[in-house]
Order: C-alpha cells, then sequence, then structure tokens
C-alpha cells in the first residue's frame, strides 16, 4: 500500500488560519482599516501558497514578515491617497470581541486615540513601533520585515517610541474607566445637562468627524468644551446610542433607520474625555457588523 503523503497545500492553510487573527492585527495597526489589512492577508496568502514550507523554519515570524513588507507598501500608497481625504481622516473602527478589553495593553495599541498617535510616524517608523512594542519581536526578526539592518531598527524604534510617548494619551485607562465617562457622558447628552456634560470633558476637548466627503461631517476639527458641549447638544440621534466596544474600549453606536450611521470613540486623560472620534462615512463601518477577534 502507497505511503500517503501530507499535503503541502493543507500545512500552508492549517499554518496560515493558525496565525490569521495575529496577522490582522499587525496590518490592522499599521494600517488602520479593516478593508486594507483584509487586502494585505489575501495578498499574504497568495504569497504564502507559493512558498516551499520545507524552507520555512518559523511559519509565523515568515508570515508575519510577508504581512509587514505588505502592509507597508500599502500604507506608502495610503500615505498620499489620504492627502486629498475630504475633512479629518480617522481610524475605521472595530466592533471587539470581549477579550480584547480584558488584554489591557492590546486595546490600548489598538484604540482609536493610539491609531491617530501612529498616524504621525512614517511608514517605516510605525512598522517598527508596532512589531516592536506591539509584539515584542527581536530587533533581527524586525529588520527582516522592513529591511533594515538591526543596528538601524534599534535607532528607529527609539524615535518612534519617544515620538509616540509625547503624543499618547497619558496614562492607559482601565475599560471600567472609559465605561463610566462614556457612561457619563451619554447621561448628560440624554438629559440636555449643560453642565454634567462640561463636567465630563476637558478643557481642551477635540471632537473629530470623519464623513470622508460621503456623508455630513465637519470639515474642521471642534476643539473646547464648551464649543463641542454646544454642539453635542444639538444633535439628538446621540440620546438613542447603543454601547458597545469598539477597539477594546466602550463606545456608541448611533442607528438611523435601523441602520448603523455613525460610531462614537473616546480618548480619556485624567478621568476626563480629551478625545471625541465620530466616524460617519460608511465606508469605514462594514467592520461594526459583526466582531473582529485580534490577537498580539
Amino acid at each position: 500500500m502507497p505511503k500517503e503523503t501530507k499535503d503541502p497545500l493543507d500545512t500552508a492553510t492549517r499554518s496560515f488560519v493558525e496565525h490569521r487573527n495575529l496577522l490582522f492585527t499587525v496590518a490592522y495597526e499599521m494600517l488602520g482599516s479593516a478593508a486594507d489589512a483584509e487586502d494585505v492577508l489575501q495578498e499574504t496568502w497568495l504569497r504564502w501558497t507559493g512558498v516551499d514550507l520545507e524552507d520555512v523554519r518559523d511559519h509565523r515570524a515568515y508570515l508575519v514578515r510577508v504581512t509587514t513588507r505588505q502592509a507597508l507598501s500599502r500604507l506608502r500608497t495610503l500615505g498620499r491617497r489620504r492627502e486629498s481625504y475630504v475633512g479629518p481622516w480617522l481610524p475605521e473602527p472595530l466592533l471587539t470581541t470581549p477579550d480584547v478589553a480584558e488584554d489591557v495593553e492590546l486595546a490600548d495599541s489598538v484604540s482609536m486615540a493610539m491609531l491617530l498617535v501612529l498616524e504621525t510616524l512614517g511608514p517605516t517608523e510605525r512598522a517598527v513601533f508596532v512589531l516592536r512594542e506591539v509584539f515584542d519581536l527581536g530587533y533581527d526578526e524586525i529588520a527582516e520585515a522592513v529591511e533594515k539592518t538591526p543596528a538601524t531598527v534599534r535607532q528607529i524604534a527609539h524615535r518612534a517610541r519617544a515620538h509616540v510617548a509625547a503624543r499618547r494619551p497619558r496614562e492607559v485607562v482601565s475599560p471600567a474607566e472609559t465605561k463610566d465617562a462614556v457612561d457619563a457622558f451619554q447621561r448628560a447628552v440624554e438629559t440636555g445637562d449643560l453642565q454634567n456634560l462640561l463636567d465630563i470633558l476637558a478643557p481642551d476637548v477635540v471632537l473629530l468627524t470623519d464623513g470622508g466627503g460621503v456623508v455630513q461631517a465637519a470639515l474642521e476639527p471642534f476643539v473646547g468644551a464648551e464649543l463641542v458641549a454646544g454642539l453635542l447638544l444639538k444633535v439628538p440621534v446621540l440620546t438613542a446610542a447603543e454601547p458597545v466596544q469598539v477597539n477594546g474600549h466602550p463606545a456608541m453606536i448611533l442607528r438611523r433607520d435601523g441602520e448603523i450611521d455613525t460610531v462614537v470613540a473616546v480618548r480619556i486623560d485624567d478621568g476626563l474625555i480629551s478625545g471625541l472620534y465620530v466616524v460617519r462615512n460608511p465606508e469605514k463601518l462594514s467592520a461594526i457588523a459583526r466582531q473582529t477577534p485580534l490577537r498580539r
């Protein structure tokens, strides 16, 4: 009886599926877009199926390397597109599974606030920061992924870390603290209580709305508690907000005629809401229809 041989494609499929959530998380943190992250995974899969697996010692490391290179290429293209984006650009929000919130470091790394900070890095800096600070990869492994020397990667990591530290939220806020702030915010809006709303907003709070030129949204940020509070109290749809977990943190979904219309995420600093991120661009709301598993 002939000896049964293992199908290399079956092995490739099992390995890819095993690491898929990790690869998606890497791509999403680099791109801030679920749709583009999915495209990167498709490109990674096509390259993976053409590899001789006998030459690959570490499937995880190889797949992360391919995903990083594909994401870097796409990130450079997206940078040019975002220069002509209509109004503020915000990351594509994800409806996340409960375990993401339980992993405080992962939740912090995929928060809307952190993804906006990562947008201020160059493509290679962003890749190095994500691979080192979020996924704890070694410098040698990162060097292979970004095609730099380990010494250069160390220098890039140092610069990126300092850049992010100067701009990220001042402290990691627990899910419970964020929920309390979001609940207080929603109660104030529902009751139309201006003072309670001002009490939960930081004096220099920033409101960003992303409509992408497709739906109505402000083209410039609104800054300051009194201005932002006044605007929020004029939006009656906020009174029907649905609490959800977005990017590992409590947030709100607003529906219109039963369909998802808006996602509102927040940034918390010193117990106050310092950032409100309102995503209305319908092209960015498809990932809210189902939970997305993330993994470090």
